[in-house]
């Protein structure tokens, strides 16, 4: 679960691609959201324990500091969410999902088999 702080650093660093606490903390506030930079470096490293950003160590003026870049969950993510329709609905939510996903253009239903690494 990621909560709306952590939601909205995931979309600055998305956007910056790959960056340093001090750099996400500046596209935040360029976003309307003002958080302490102590915040921001706390966030990043409990979105780095839930391995949905990696780091690398950068020497800089003063030491070292951590660069953050997004990790690439969306398989995770989707995989979830099935595993999460099955708990949740049971056998009447996969004949319905399997009802949604025969509906899918074919293109589509393999873009979607492709993302979950079905293919």
């Amino acid at each position: 679960m990621v909560g709306s702080l952590e939601s909205e650093v995931l979309t600055s660093l998305r956007l910056l691609k790959e960056a340093p606490a001090r750099d996400v903390r500046r596209a935040l506030e360029r976003r309307g959201v003002k958080v302490a930079y102590t915040t921001v470096a706390t966030t990043l490293s409990r979105l780095f324990e839930k391995g949905l950003v990696r780091r690398r160590r950068e020497t800089c003026r003063g030491g070292e500091r951590f660069v953050y870049r997004p990790a690439n969950v969306e398989q995770k993510y989707l995989k979830n969410l099935l595993r999460g329709v099955v708990e949740m609905f049971g056998p009447a939510g996969v004949v319905h999902l399997n009802e949604e996903i025969a509906k899918l253009d074919p293109s589509e239903e393999s873009e979607l088999r492709r993302r979950l690494g079905l293919e």
